[in-house]
């Protein structure tokens, strides 16, 4: 009882250190840098787009990246399921699930299809008409 009271104890110190320190650090450096914008400048490699919308923004590619995970997955589990199919030997529960993962690998493709159409028109919509929406750096 007491030392699961003195681990919580310790737990909650090293948790409030640790966030006291990295702020600490995160003040320290904005205020050598110059503030928000010259922390962001400094942070900001040299190969790295400063802009959140549009073709080459952040956001865009962080997307871009996710949904061809997805879609890779997706033809993955696409040939998975194939290969199931034609291995079940006609059992009947065999066929069925290797059916149903063909069947939900294509509704898989389905969605990462319109959720690059979906999300790119957004992207293009907020680049087009926000004029706040860059990160000036």
């Amino acid at each position: 009882m007491i030392r699961n009271i003195v681990k919580t104890i310790s737990i909650a110190v090293m948790s409030i250190y640790a966030t006291v320190t990295i702020w600490s650090g995160k003040i320290y450096a904005a205020a050598l840098t110059g503030g928000v914008a010259g922390g962001a400048q400094a942070a900001k490699g040299s190969d790295q787009p400063a802009d959140l919308f549009g073709s080459t923004g952040i956001f865009t590619r962080v997307t871009n990246t996710l949904l061809f995970a997805v879609g890779v997955v997706s033809v993955i589990m696409l040939i998975y399921g194939g290969l199931r199919y034609i291995i079940s030997g006609g059992e009947q529960k065999r066929v069925t699930d290797a059916k149903n993962t063909v069947m939900y690998a294509i509704i898989g493709l389905i969605i990462a299809v319109l959720s690059y159409a979906i999300i790119n028109f957004v992207i293009t919509q907020l680049a087009g008409t926000s004029g706040g929406a860059q990160l000036d750096v």
